[in-house]
């Protein structure tokens, strides 16, 4: 059998190029004995009835940042593994130098030095007091080291898992068979321990975690951390999490100090108070909170014969599916104009109840219409030109007057596309 020492691609031949990660001269023969003597034994299945089993400890210890401990549900769970991704400078060790300094803290870092980490924990006037720090990356000696001192810290912080490596696995640190052995060590460590565990991983160009899918499936808990290093706002979401719901969201605004909670709604709405054309603001539900993004679109005449289609903020088939609804429902052809939306913030909205405040923004812009000021625009549009309501409607109209805006432009009063229009240009 010839492994791919990459991904572990398998194959009873050499081959040049792997066909399951696409790299090249990474095929490894591996030994084996004729008659099959070094494979394991079959063992004997047990079973044991389910109600014998307890509730198990699920005590909380929570970090004492509100924010992060709301995504986690409460707090860490003995033995849970945390995954923590985000791309490179959003902050993700800010994020854990302040949630994990009310612990005794092993943090295993093999991309900063000490005295780097403890320069940041200095600037951001964290208590560094508890910290163990170790540059160990070999996951062997690390193994060793936390079974002989599991007494001296309560958490462990793996900075960054593409950084690790196994002396079992022949290939380089960072690669897809690495990462998977590491991680599926790590927890089974963390399990017969009772230690908490947080990972930290890269994300790809796409936004999805670095290396293979089943990463996600063996931890306990993935957090997003996300933003633009540009904006000042950053969001935890929850992607999956085996001791809380997935519905909450965690906000925080980057200051000099590092980062800042942001406990009540929020809207996310740019210094421009007037109203001009192209600019809405769209009231969504994300978790359990309700939050209102400031959407803007620019629509000019093109020459192109291909015209632009730029987003930001909102996702790109999103934009085409509502350029199809009014070119078929409102006869607006777009077709020779450049389109270029942005939220502002420098946010993701991903929620469908954003619809109708994409859609309102694209029709100022084009008509040069100035939208109501104070408004917000709540409603799911769908392909046969209906506006749907979303799930809690009537929580995000009663926080938008918390929030002192006026009305509310929503599927109680616009059952459609055209309902729509009209209501914009009677305005």
């Amino acid at each position: 059998m010839h492994v791919c020492s990459n991904c572990g691609y398998g194959s009873a031949s050499w081959l040049g190029r792997c066909p399951g990660c696409g790299e090249w001269n990474t095929f490894k023969k591996m030994q084996d004995t004729p008659d099959g003597s070094n494979r394991k034994t079959s063992d004997t299945m047990k079973t044991v009835s389910l109600s014998s089993f307890g509730k198990g400890d699920m005590t909380r210890y929570p970090s004492g940042i509100h924010e992060f401990d709301r995504v986690l549900g409460g707090g860490f769970v003995k033995g849970a593994v945390v995954l923590l991704t985000g791309e490179p400078g959003i902050g993700k060790s800010t994020l854990i130098l302040q949630a994990m300094q009310n612990f005794r803290t092993l943090y295993v870092s093999g991309e900063e030095g000490g005295e780097q980490i403890k320069g940041r924990a200095d600037r951001l006037g964290v208590d560094h007091g508890k910290f163990i720090f170790t540059n160990t990356l070999q996951l062997e000696a690390l193994e060793d080291g936390i079974r002989e001192r599991k007494n001296e810290f309560e958490i462990i912080v793996i900075d960054s898992i593409q950084t690790l490596y196994s002396n079992r696995i022949e290939s380089q640190p960072g690669s897809i068979a690495q990462i998977r052995e590491l991680t599926y060590r790590l927890v089974q460590l963390a399990k017969e321990l009772r230690i908490p565990m947080v990972i930290v991983g890269h994300v790809t160009k796409g936004g999805d975690v670095s290396g293979p899918k089943t990463l996600e499936h063996i931890v306990d808990a993935v957090l997003l951390f996300e933003g633009e290093r540009i904006s000042q706002y950053r969001i935890l979401r929850n992607q999956k999490n085996r001791f809380a719901s997935t519905d909450e969201i965690g906000i925080f605004q980057m200051a000099g100090g590092g980062l800042e909670e942001i406990t009540e709604s929020i809207a996310f709405v740019g210094e421009v108070d007037v109203s001009v054309p192209g600019k809405a603001v769209a009231g969504i539900i994300d978790g359990n909170r309700p939050l209102f993004f400031e959407i803007q679109a620019l629509t000019v005449p093109t020459s192109l014969p291909v015209p632009r289609r730029v987003v930001k903020g909102i996702d790109y088939n999103k934009l085409l599916l509502l350029l199809a609804v009014m070119r078929k429902h409102l006869n607006l052809s777009f077709d020779a104009m450049d389109i270029y939306v942005n939220v502002v913030g420098g946010l993701e909205v991903r929620s469908p109840a954003a619809d109708m405040g994409i859609m309102a923004a694209l029709i100022s812009s084009m008509k040069n219409l100035r939208l109501p000021e104070k408004t917000i625009f709540v409603g799911e549009v769908g392909l046969l030109g209906e506006i749907r309501s979303v799930p809690h409607q009537k929580r995000i109209a009663s926080e938008s007057k918390r929030l002192q805006f006026t009305s509310v432009i929503s599927s109680h009063d616009t059952k459609d596309v055209k309902q729509l229009m009209k209501r914009l240009i009677a305005k």
